[in-house]
């Protein structure tokens, strides 16, 4: 049993989009870590990369839903986060997506508000296709663009003016013609998600825009049956949509607190200073949230297991961070911190008192 605490103990988890992480770099299979990581931590701060897996997903009760860029303004104590118990979420249809595609979103929105009790309310078709294009930069990372920014900022105005929805789903509709040698080795396991990174500029520019809980989901005609698919590709593979994770989380995404006004403060609304520790991908020490914490005093641990495709290490960026080689190890270090043990002492060697 944990010792009593006086904030509850809290744990943000980062995996970035679209860098090609051997855990959290595909359809949703973070989501095992985040787990167990949210079994030893009262509050457990993590992004729709980590949570969302296309059809499938896991209610966590303590997990917040935070889209990247929101992330980073709360990690830099330019935004706090309030938990609700339900959003009206609407969504954001592109006008490039054929009409029978369309209508199965649409539906997987709907079997969402009749099975889950989602409160999915209103969606809008953009004015414009969106032709949004993705590429992979010279770190192997991915990236993309929006031609028609202005539609999609119309739409989710309208959304919010009109419909009074608290969050918003996007569906884009993405090119059919992605590299087929990338798309079969991430279908095997291996290299990167060509999606994520465009998908992150959508949920970025809309959060950054209007300050809501947003999150994006690609909308692809379906590709031939892989045999040998690599289960960690295989929730991609279910049906027509990966929407479902999309609606669950921003269903209970924490609203942003963009100014910290005294008046209205509340024991509920969480803050960066609450943040006791973070765990990140060891190669991946550069974000703007991991940064931002370095300087204050959360628990940074960098696990060295998680690959991906850049290579900036904590030493690299002058982080002082806990270097572990699995997320098992991790976990231990987070209930060694939790209790207020100095996880340095359950080694073999205990380093001796220094005289300053």
């Amino acid at each position: 049993m944990f010792p009593s605490s006086p904030q509850p103990y809290t744990t943000m988890m980062i995996i970035p989009t679209g860098i090609g992480a051997k855990i959290g770099g595909y359809a949703g299979d973070g989501l095992p870590t985040a787990r167990l990581v949210a079994q030893v931590c009262d509050r457990l701060i993590t992004h729709p990369n980590v949570l969302n897996g296309a059809q499938l997903f896991w209610h966590m009760p303590n997990a917040l839903y935070v889209e990247g860029y929101g992330l980073d303004q709360f990690a830099a104590g330019n935004w706090g986060l309030k938990p609700v118990r339900q959003n009206r979420v609407g969504m954001i249809l592109d006008q490039g997506i054929e009409e029978e595609l369309r209508v199965r979103h649409i539906q997987a929105a709907d079997a969402c508000r009749a099975t889950l009790g989602l409160s999915v309310t209103d969606y809008v078709v953009t004015d414009a296709p969106l032709n949004v294009t993705f590429k992979l930069s010279e770190s192997g990372a991915s990236w993309g663009t929006i031609e028609n920014v202005g539609s999609l900022l119309r739409a989710a105005e309208r959304l919010i003016q009109e419909a009074k929805v608290e969050a918003i789903a996007v569906v884009a509709r993405f090119p059919d013609d992605e590299d087929s040698e990338m798309l079969a080795q991430y279908r095997q396991g291996a290299g990167v998600d060509a999606l994520a990174g465009a998908e992150a500029v959508i949920s970025h520019l809309l959060v950054k825009k209007f300050q809501i809980p947003c999150a994006h989901a690609p909308a692809l005609a379906p590709i031939p049956i892989e045999p040998d698919l690599s289960p960690k590709a295989a929730a991609e593979e279910l049906g027509y949509t990966f929407l479902p994770c999309v609606l669950a989380g921003l269903s209970r995404a924490p609203q942003f607190i963009v100014k910290k006004n005294p008046q209205t403060l509340s024991d509920q609304h969480i803050w960066a200073d609450a943040v006791d520790s973070l765990v990140i991908p060891a190669s991946a020490c550069g974000g703007s949230a991991v940064l931002s914490l370095s300087r204050t005093k959360t628990l940074i641990i960098a696990v060295n297991e998680n690959d991906t495709a850049l290579s900036i290490f904590p030493e690299i960026v002058g982080i002082q961070a806990c270097r572990v080689d699995s997320y098992l190890e991790a976990i231990g270090i987070l209930v060694a911190h939790r209790a207020g043990l100095d996880f340095r002492s359950l080694s073999t060697t205990v380093p001796p008192l220094r005289e300053i």
